[in-house]
């Protein structure tokens, strides 16, 4: 028999979509193929709903009209006239002062203006209650914002041209005065050119109606459309998330209303639905016929930080579970969409949201960590933050094992845990499959059935990869097997910095794209699993386990875990880090 020639497997040619010829240098345009690029217009889209029709967006100036808001670039498209220079866009970031502003979204608009992202005309207000010029908004903001690792040559102009473009308003959120000043100001910015105006509330839940009911009425366009940016957390429970819907509809259509969730925004988040829907060889296998578990992990190795008065209002069910690893299973386990239109992928995951059951206190595990000395430094515990209650109970750490009831996944575990103050910061999913049925070298593998399957693993931080595990021959004359990894690790695949999720989501926003975005609907069906077991947890005052700061959390989780024959794929010692 004749020898065969040696290959080696690329990762790439697993999961690469648009593969980049090596050694190429190309500007860094982070677009998805709903986008067209133009030369020096480098991200522009036109929105559409799953109809193929124009999407509207409701105006609140002196008529109650809806706008057509079918936008190429921010040029609403129809049969009249056109403004005589174009159209323009207003951000404006209510809470300008925050750290969320200072740390994160300001930074985006920068990077977004530094690739050539942002429309030719816009301008950036920044909007609080703290008295400040525009001058002092520029000097405050400057100190955060970077530029690409690989065009760092024209860095300092850049950022200038970028800072005279900020502009500061001082006001209240509760008066309507501040936000007609605001409107007057935006105005002399906008003259001659048709206005559409983007507003970030960068500010607490509590004061969200509020701020939109006055900047609706006083600081709306008048013929372009007008956005509202929403941070979570969106309500505590199904019963006040509904009020705070009811209350922003009030003022705003469905349309007008961006409830961002960032880490839809996540490089390896976005890479999920292109892995499974474009690769032959995972598709098939996406089912209860070949996977046996999902894990969804998030763990931070670091405590609350003199913020636990904030956090305990929340905890760790409401700040990370019922959101941010809620929606990504919701992407993981829908159905093929109809197209990648915004409204055929949300209607999806609302199915798979509707499909789950109701979580039960008996499948979950709440704990909380405790101070814990380590090489000679002490960590505190959660309970002696200063900012937190004496006697809380409200878990830093919980594990939950969910189901969806449909036919896809009927009987396939979903695990899920998040904590603080963990042994080390990490977000992953982990899709481990079922043992080979009949496996010739079950000899070989022994009755270790996390070595007898396989794993595929996407890393969403630190240190973006997607690696599977396989089994595989040790060279030599004897059958000894090993487990090894197949990987892409983004750094070593890509060279260049991978955008920040706050980047791809305004950028979203401004464009009008809602795919990333969580509709009412799905807001709702997330609470409704989530609402009774956060209730019951309440009302009996479950104690949480204790666990020691900087450990792998309370052994709970590993007895949820066992319940369903299942190991947590980042403790076994093989967790694929590289």
């Amino acid at each position: 028999m004749a020898a065969t020639a040696a290959f080696r497997l690329h990762p790439a040619a697993f999961f690469s979509v648009h593969p980049r010829e090596a050694g190429t240098k190309k500007p860094l345009h982070h677009c998805p193929p709903h986008r067209i690029l133009v030369p020096r217009r480098a991200c522009l889209l036109r929105a559409k709903s799953s109809n193929g029709l124009p999407q509207m967006g409701a105006s609140f100036g002196n008529t109650n009209e809806a706008v057509p808001a079918e936008v190429i670039d921010g040029r609403p498209a129809g049969d009249g006239p056109p403004e005589q220079g174009g159209s323009t866009v207003s951000i404006t970031v209510v809470g300008a002062s925050g750290d969320l502003a200072k740390k994160k979204i300001f930074p985006a608009l920068f990077a977004l203006f530094y690739e050539d992202c942002l429309p030719e005309h816009f301008t950036v207000f920044g909007y609080a209650r703290s008295k400040m010029n525009d001058e002092e908004l520029r000097t405050m903001i400057s100190t955060t914002l970077t530029c690409r690792i690989d065009k760092r040559e024209n860095c300092g102009d850049k950022m200038e041209q970028f800072l005279q473009r900020c502009f500061y308003q001082s006001g209240q959120y509760n008066t309507e005065e501040g936000f007609a000043e605001l409107d007057r100001k935006l105005k002399e910015k906008e003259e001659g050119r048709l206005p559409n105006r983007l507003f970030y509330l960068s500010i607490p839940p509590n004061i969200f109606v509020d701020v939109v009911r006055s900047a609706s009425r006083t600081a709306s366009s008048s013929t372009g459309w007008t956005r509202f940016i929403v941070e979570k957390p969106f309500g505590r429970d199904s019963e006040s998330s509904g009020e705070l819907t009811r209350s922003l509809k009030k003022y705003l259509a469905e349309e007008q209303i961006f409830r961002i969730d960032h880490y839809l925004g996540k490089e390896l988040v976005e890479n999920l639905s292109v892995l499974r829907f474009s690769n032959l060889v995972f598709e098939p296998l996406w089912s209860r016929n070949y996977i046996r578990n999902v894990q969804l992990i998030f763990s931070e190795d670091f405590g609350t930080e003199g913020r636990g008065g904030y956090f305990d209002n929340y905890g760790i069910i409401r700040d990370i579970m019922q959101n941010h690893l809620l929606q990504i299973l919701a992407l993981f386990a829908m159905e093929t969409p109809v197209s990648l239109d915004a409204e055929d992928i949300r209607n999806e995951k609302v199915k798979v949201l509707r499909s789950m059951r109701q979580l039960k206190v008996e499948d979950v595990v709440v704990g909380q960590y405790k101070g814990h000395t380590r090489g000679g430094r002490s960590f505190p515990g959660y309970a002696d933050d200063p900012t937190v209650p004496k006697g809380s109970v409200t878990p830093t750490f919980a594990a939950a094992a969910l189901f969806i009831d449909n036919a896809r996944w009927d009987g396939v575990p979903f695990l899920m845990k998040a904590g603080k103050a963990l042994h080390t910061r990490r977000a992953e999913i982990r899709v481990q499959f079922r043992r080979v049925p009949g496996n010739l070298y079950r000899r070989n593998i022994g009755t270790d059935l996390d070595k007898a399957t396989n794993e595929l693993v996407l890393r969403v931080q630190p240190d973006e990869a997607i690696y599977l595990k396989i089994n595989n021959k040790v060279p030599g004359l004897g059958m000894r097997l090993d487990r090894s990894n197949l990987n892409l690790l983004y750094s070593e695949r890509y060279r260049r910095e991978i955008p920040d999720a706050y980047e791809r989501l305004l950028l979203d926003a401004i464009e009008g794209e809602r795919r990333l975005f969580i509709r009412s609907d799905e807001l709702d069906a997330a609470w409704a699993i989530f609402t009774p077991v956060l209730r019951e947890l309440e009302d009996r005052r479950v104690a949480p386990e204790l666990y020691p700061y900087g450990s792998r959390g309370p052994v709970g989780a590993h007895y949820l875990a066992a319940n369903y024959n299942v190991r947590w794929g980042d403790i076994t010692g093989d967790d694929g880090s590289f």
